[in-house]
Protein backbone atom coordinates (compact mmCIF):
# COMPACT_ATOMS: atom_id res chain seq x y z
CA UNK A 1 0.00 0.00 0.00
CA UNK A 2 3.18 2.43 1.44
CA UNK A 3 4.03 1.75 -2.56
CA UNK A 4 1.04 2.75 -4.50
CA UNK A 5 1.02 5.62 -2.37
CA UNK A 6 4.50 6.72 -3.65
CA UNK A 7 3.70 5.97 -7.01
CA UNK A 8 0.82 8.03 -6.97
CA UNK A 9 2.41 11.36 -4.93
CA UNK A 10 5.38 10.78 -7.81
CA UNK A 11 2.71 11.13 -10.68
CA UNK A 12 1.06 14.01 -9.14
CA UNK A 13 4.12 15.84 -8.54
CA UNK A 14 5.51 15.25 -12.32
CA UNK A 15 1.84 16.30 -13.37
CA UNK A 16 2.05 19.74 -12.35
CA UNK A 17 5.77 20.23 -13.08
CA UNK A 18 6.95 20.42 -9.01
CA UNK A 19 9.35 18.68 -6.55
CA UNK A 20 8.37 15.68 -4.17
CA UNK A 21 10.57 13.64 -1.73
CA UNK A 22 9.27 10.46 -1.66
CA UNK A 23 11.93 9.07 0.56
CA UNK A 24 14.87 10.21 1.98
CA UNK A 25 16.75 8.30 -0.74
CA UNK A 26 14.55 9.59 -3.84
CA UNK A 27 14.59 12.91 -5.12
CA UNK A 28 12.16 13.31 -8.34
CA UNK A 29 12.84 16.41 -10.11
CA UNK A 30 11.41 18.28 -13.58
CA UNK A 31 12.43 20.53 -15.25
CA UNK A 32 10.05 23.08 -17.35
CA UNK A 33 9.72 22.71 -21.07
CA UNK A 34 10.97 26.42 -21.55
CA UNK A 35 13.98 25.43 -19.82
CA UNK A 36 14.76 22.51 -21.82
CA UNK A 37 14.17 24.24 -24.65
CA UNK A 38 16.93 26.90 -24.23
CA UNK A 39 19.67 24.11 -23.17
CA UNK A 40 19.11 22.03 -26.12
CA UNK A 41 19.09 24.58 -28.19
CA UNK A 42 22.36 24.41 -30.35
CA UNK A 43 24.80 27.14 -31.60
CA UNK A 44 24.27 26.71 -35.53
CA UNK A 45 27.44 28.05 -37.18
CA UNK A 46 26.02 29.95 -40.74
CA UNK A 47 27.17 32.05 -43.48
CA UNK A 48 26.93 35.80 -43.07
CA UNK A 49 24.78 36.29 -46.63
CA UNK A 50 22.56 33.12 -45.76
CA UNK A 51 21.44 35.01 -42.45
CA UNK A 52 20.98 38.51 -44.31
CA UNK A 53 19.19 36.39 -47.47
CA UNK A 54 16.10 35.09 -44.33
CA UNK A 55 16.68 36.96 -41.28
CA UNK A 56 13.21 35.33 -40.15
CA UNK A 57 14.71 31.95 -40.62
CA UNK A 58 16.96 33.22 -37.74
CA UNK A 59 14.94 34.86 -35.70
CA UNK A 60 15.33 34.06 -31.92
CA UNK A 61 17.96 31.37 -32.83
CA UNK A 62 21.63 31.31 -31.33
CA UNK A 63 24.01 31.63 -34.29
CA UNK A 64 27.79 31.73 -35.08
CA UNK A 65 29.44 33.31 -37.62
CA UNK A 66 32.87 33.79 -38.92
CA UNK A 67 34.03 36.79 -40.81
CA UNK A 68 36.44 39.69 -41.36
CA UNK A 69 36.13 42.64 -38.79
CA UNK A 70 35.23 45.27 -41.19
CA UNK A 71 34.78 48.47 -38.69
CA UNK A 72 33.06 49.57 -35.08
CA UNK A 73 29.88 52.31 -35.49
CA UNK A 74 26.70 53.09 -34.30
CA UNK A 75 24.55 52.17 -36.82
CA UNK A 76 21.21 51.04 -35.84
CA UNK A 77 21.71 51.96 -32.30
CA UNK A 78 18.82 54.07 -30.00
CA UNK A 79 16.11 52.34 -33.04
CA UNK A 80 13.07 52.04 -30.95
CA UNK A 81 11.88 48.95 -32.61
CA UNK A 82 15.04 47.04 -31.85
CA UNK A 83 16.37 48.90 -29.12
CA UNK A 84 19.96 48.81 -28.05
CA UNK A 85 21.56 51.57 -25.66
CA UNK A 86 24.11 53.93 -27.01
CA UNK A 87 25.16 54.21 -23.52
CA UNK A 88 26.01 50.14 -23.09
CA UNK A 89 26.34 48.83 -26.68
CA UNK A 90 28.10 49.46 -30.00
CA UNK A 91 28.23 48.40 -33.14
CA UNK A 92 30.19 46.42 -35.62
CA UNK A 93 30.09 45.82 -39.07
CA UNK A 94 31.60 42.65 -40.83
CA UNK A 95 32.77 42.83 -44.47
CA UNK A 96 30.92 41.34 -47.23
CA UNK A 97 32.21 37.87 -47.77
CA UNK A 98 31.14 37.84 -51.67
CA UNK A 99 33.31 41.13 -52.43
CA UNK A 100 37.07 40.49 -52.38
CA UNK A 101 38.83 43.44 -54.18
CA UNK A 102 37.79 45.93 -51.71
CA UNK A 103 35.80 46.54 -48.28
CA UNK A 104 32.11 46.91 -48.28
CA UNK A 105 30.55 46.29 -45.03
CA UNK A 106 27.18 44.15 -44.54
CA UNK A 107 25.29 46.92 -42.94
CA UNK A 108 22.04 44.94 -43.70
CA UNK A 109 23.50 43.19 -39.96
CA UNK A 110 23.33 45.23 -36.83
CA UNK A 111 25.36 42.93 -34.68
CA UNK A 112 25.81 44.41 -30.96
CA UNK A 113 28.38 44.52 -28.45
CA UNK A 114 28.20 45.53 -25.04
CA UNK A 115 31.03 48.47 -24.45
CA UNK A 116 32.83 47.02 -22.04
CA UNK A 117 33.88 43.88 -24.67
CA UNK A 118 34.17 46.22 -27.62
CA UNK A 119 36.58 48.38 -25.69
CA UNK A 120 38.95 44.87 -25.19
CA UNK A 121 38.95 45.13 -28.89
CA UNK A 122 39.46 48.50 -29.80
CA UNK A 123 42.70 47.66 -32.01
CA UNK A 124 41.22 45.62 -34.27
CA UNK A 125 41.90 46.71 -38.17
CA UNK A 126 39.48 46.25 -41.21
CA UNK A 127 40.23 42.75 -42.19
CA UNK A 128 40.93 41.25 -39.30
CA UNK A 129 39.02 37.70 -38.97
CA UNK A 130 36.20 36.95 -36.06
CA UNK A 131 33.95 34.95 -34.60
CA UNK A 132 31.62 35.46 -33.17
CA UNK A 133 28.32 33.94 -31.21
CA UNK A 134 24.94 35.53 -30.28
CA UNK A 135 20.73 35.73 -30.77
CA UNK A 136 19.53 37.24 -33.81
CA UNK A 137 16.37 39.10 -31.39
CA UNK A 138 15.06 40.94 -34.58
CA UNK A 139 14.10 41.35 -38.32
CA UNK A 140 13.23 45.33 -38.15
CA UNK A 141 13.34 46.98 -41.29
CA UNK A 142 13.96 43.48 -43.32
CA UNK A 143 17.25 43.17 -41.79
CA UNK A 144 19.11 41.44 -38.59
CA UNK A 145 19.64 42.58 -35.35
CA UNK A 146 21.72 40.36 -33.37
CA UNK A 147 23.75 40.29 -29.76
CA UNK A 148 26.78 39.03 -29.77
CA UNK A 149 26.87 37.32 -26.64
CA UNK A 150 30.54 35.54 -27.62
CA UNK A 151 33.18 38.06 -29.67
CA UNK A 152 36.52 35.89 -30.67
CA UNK A 153 39.73 37.32 -32.31
CA UNK A 154 40.94 34.18 -35.00
CA UNK A 155 43.78 36.47 -36.73
CA UNK A 156 44.91 40.21 -36.79
CA UNK A 157 47.26 42.07 -39.11
CA UNK A 158 50.83 42.34 -37.51
CA UNK A 159 51.87 46.14 -37.32
CA UNK A 160 54.88 45.55 -40.05
CA UNK A 161 51.67 43.72 -42.08
CA UNK A 162 49.94 47.10 -42.16
CA UNK A 163 49.98 49.66 -44.72
CA UNK A 164 51.55 53.43 -43.96
CA UNK A 165 47.64 54.75 -43.88
CA UNK A 166 46.80 52.12 -41.63
CA UNK A 167 49.45 52.75 -39.15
Amino acid sequence: MKNIVKVLIITAALTINTTVFASPQTTVQTIPQQVQQQVQQPCETVNALDVVASPSKYLNKTITIKGKFDKFSTLGLDYEPAMRSSEDYITFLIQRPDITDHNIPLSEMKIFLKRAEAEKHIDLDAGDEIEFSGKVFSNALGDVWMDAEKFTVLTQKSKSEKTPAEK
